[in-house]
């Protein structure tokens, strides 16, 4: 991309941005902020494609009505190791920060925390979700659900979102490891993304409408996506809807509702479990430090988490990079 059709933003300026336009398309401060901060994160950390592009989608989402701008989540504790989240039509994010510092508290006290949530907009990045928790030492497991893309073992139409999962732990002296990805072949993301660039997807990514595989995105928009190792791929795909809706109380995929299209809150859910290892073992961290160093270097596994992590550290050193129409749509 020519540096003419690039903006290069310094991350405060990206969250200031980010906020004075939430705050325009209707949401309260703490939405705002916390919906910037996500946003932002993820572009610092390379994901451009939930990351300022996506935070697009949150705006109007804001103004047409499925994001409520004005809902504050309401936390409370049905257990001493569980906190619920009800959004309440907000966003997935605010639940999550106000409750953070509790979860955090909650699993070193009794060496498991978890936090559930129901009626949310859908969460963008999921990875941030449990890398905050093993940024502060613990083990974090998140899983999240949205509106029905994806096929079940052995269907042709789609019952389950893309429905991710993340997976971080604690590594001294280094980023944490951290897994994040969907239970699909890919994003449905990457599927948009081909289609306003005009060009075909892989096959083993999507079927058409009529249930036929295809690699025109288009197509693939108005039919399904396939899961990542077929009928395995489409059983994690379950666990996560089960883990992430049935157990938090949410919409299943099935029920729930478009996240760009009318006026209603897709009332997703979102799943994630906190893990102490120190309180079991208290050289968790070195000794992940050492299997990590010895897989990567002794055996050539690539590590997911320090990419990320890289990149945001060059992303506060010399900002990030954007297209310039995703900044126009941003702040004007």
């Amino acid at each position: 991309m020519n540096s003419v059709d690039t903006v290069t933003l310094q991350i405060d300026e990206g969250l200031r941005l980010c906020e004075a336009a939430a705050v325009r398309a209707g949401a309260n401060p703490e939405l705002a902020a916390s919906i910037a901060r996500a946003a932002v994160r993820a572009e610092a950390e390379g994901q451009a494609s939930v990351g300022l592009g996506h935070f697009i989608d949150y705006l109007d989402s804001l103004r047409e009505g499925r994001i409520d701008g004005r809902a504050t989540p309401l936390i409370t504790r049905p257990a001493p190791a569980i906190i619920l989240s009800d959004a309440r039509g907000g966003a997935a994010h605010p639940g999550f920060d106000r409750a953070f510092d509790d979860l955090v508290s909650t699993a070193k006290t009794f060496g498991l925390g978890l936090f559930v949530q129901k009626n949310a907009y859908t969460c963008g990045a999921l990875g941030p979700f449990a890398a905050r928790l093993a940024e502060v030492g613990l083990v974090g497991f998140a899983a999240t659900n949205g509106p029905a893309l994806l096929v079940g073992s052995g269907g042709t139409r789609p019952v389950y979102c893309t429905n991710p999962m993340a997976f971080a732990a604690p590594v001294a002296g280094g980023p944490p490891l951290l897994i994040d990805q969907s239970s699909s072949a890919t994003a449905f993301v990457n599927v948009r993304q081909a289609a306003r660039e005009g060009r075909p997807i892989p096959p083993g990514w999507a079927l058409d409408a009529e249930g036929n595989p295809t690699i025109d995105p288009e197509k693939a928009m108005t039919g399904a996506l396939l899961a990542f190792g077929g009928a395995r791929g489409a059983n994690i795909a379950l666990m996560v809807e089960v883990l992430s809706a049935g157990v938090s109380g949410a919409k299943w995929s099935l029920d729930a509702a478009s996240i760009s299209q009318g006026n209603e809150n897709p009332g997703t859910g979102l799943f994630v479990l906190a893990i102490a290892p120190a309180l079991i073992d208290p050289d968790f961290s070195a000794r992940m430090a050492a299997q990590l160093e010895r897989l990567s270097g002794e055996y050539g596994v690539h590590i997911p988490g320090p990419g990320k992590a890289k990149a945001s550290v060059a992303a506060r050193l010399s900002g990030m990079t954007v297209p310039k129409a995703v900044y126009e749509r941003i702040t004007g």
